[in-house]
């Protein structure tokens, strides 16, 4: 049988018939009558739970991961509206997944990789591909959450961790994930993929700085009250208006912050990106999804459009060598909200989708979702970042 698999799209409002379409669309496509697994990425127009009741049944109750996201990726088409849903199937003997959830994502973030660990170590064999997740895009702290993998399991080889946080379309107030029959938040939903294939994957961002190195001067965990002695939001100031510090999601889209570069990652580039994604308009302090130590360099960072283009080349080029332009059997595409509509063209986002599915091969399933956040090793380390696209083929 080797491995089947469709991707359908549905842009209909009323969740029910939206996620109907989308998972029957995915079945025809990949000429599968009942799926093993099932992949859900969808707007948060809809009502959630409606809608994933509608592709569980679709599906045959088939095991199910996903979440919701700024916008959905798939074959030929990118849409960042409300009422847009994505649904990959899969039918395989060759690759297998095994998945599960668990909350208190914000509370207890290293507990929460404790757990996400625990449930997938006795599954770990030699044939453990990658880990995929899928987490609120609001309350992930990585480093904590990643540690707590790495207790837990030890490993003596990299489990590559691929995925990306959950979205709501710059409300900043709640995003969904989804594991089987549930609609969680707050959460990580995962899925352990293991088999008889292998995987590969590209990272590449498109931020330069604006101005000099600046310095985080005070920090707990993943907070951050002081840049240069001053608290962050009246640094943020010198960068953008009052009325976008007000309005936080246009803060969000507008400037992340970079951070130098372990030199493991200079392959990657010489910054790491982060979003801000809260704030605390009382004390001055933003949080980001990593942590970060008192004394740390800091840059603030703009979108730079021509770093885009040539990175989507390069991620093109670079997924191509590493399969050796063998056939692919599934591809997944995360990518950061804000390299989407708030920076890109409808035609340029197309013509950049176009260009790596015609660099991979046409008609490869393909799915994805724009992103508040993204999960891809560089080099020999799982890595998080913002801002950057990642690209995981299976092959």
């Amino acid at each position: 049988m080797g491995t089947q698999a469709g991707v359908g799209l549905s842009h209909q409002r009323n969740p029910r018939a939206a996620g109907k379409q989308a998972a029957e669309r995915a079945l025809l496509a990949g000429g599968i009558e009942r799926p093993d697994f099932v992949f859900l990425f969808a707007s948060v127009g809809y009502d959630q739970q409606a809608l994933l009741d509608s592709v569980r049944q679709a599906t045959g109750r088939a095991p199910l991961i996903g979440c919701s996201g700024e916008g959905i990726i798939g074959e030929g088409e990118t849409d960042e509206s409300n009422f847009t849903v994505g649904v990959m199937a899969t039918r395989s003997d060759e690759i297998r997944f095994l998945n599960g959830n668990t909350a208190g994502l914000m509370a207890r973030p290293r507990g929460a990789g404790h757990e996400v660990a625990a449930t997938i170590q006795p599954h770990l064999g030699d044939d453990a591909l990658a880990l995929f997740a899928f987490a609120d895009g609001l309350t992930f702290n990585f480093d904590q959450f990643n540690a707590g993998l790495d207790e837990t399991l030890q490993l003596d080889r990299l489990l590559p961790l691929l995925g990306g946080t959950a979205g709501d379309n710059y409300r900043m107030e709640r995003t969904y994930q989804y594991c089987d029959d549930a609609v969680l938040t707050d959460s990580v939903t995962f899925a352990l993929c293991s088999g008889r294939a292998r995987i590969a994957w590209a990272v590449n961002h498109g931020c330069s700085p604006l101005g000099s190195e600046r310095q985080v001067t005070r920090s707990v965990g993943n907070v951050i009250h002081e840049i240069d002695g001053r608290p962050v939001l009246d640094v943020l100031r010198e960068y953008v208006s009052a009325e976008q510090i007000g309005d936080w999601a246009k803060t969000f889209t507008s400037i992340p912050l970079g951070f130098r570069a372990p030199d493991e990652m200079r392959s990657y580039d010489e910054y790491v990106i982060r979003v801000m994604t809260a704030n605390d308009a009382q004390t001055g302090s933003i949080r980001i999804p990593s942590e970060v130590a008192t004394g740390t360099p800091v840059w603030i960072m703009r979108r730079d459009p021509e770093k885009i283009g040539a990175g989507v080349a390069r991620l093109g080029e670079e997924l191509k060598h590493l399969t050796d332009g063998a056939p692919l059997k599934l591809v997944f595409h995360f990518d950061c909200a804000g390299r989407g509509n708030v920076v890109l063209r409808e035609q340029q986002k197309t013509e950049h989708l176009q260009y790596l599915q015609r660099t991979l091969g046409q008609n490869v399933p393909w799915i994805g979702f724009y992103t508040y956040g993204e999960l891809g090793p560089v080099g020999l380390k799982n890595c998080f970042h913002n801002w950057t696209a990642v690209l995981a083929a299976i092959y």
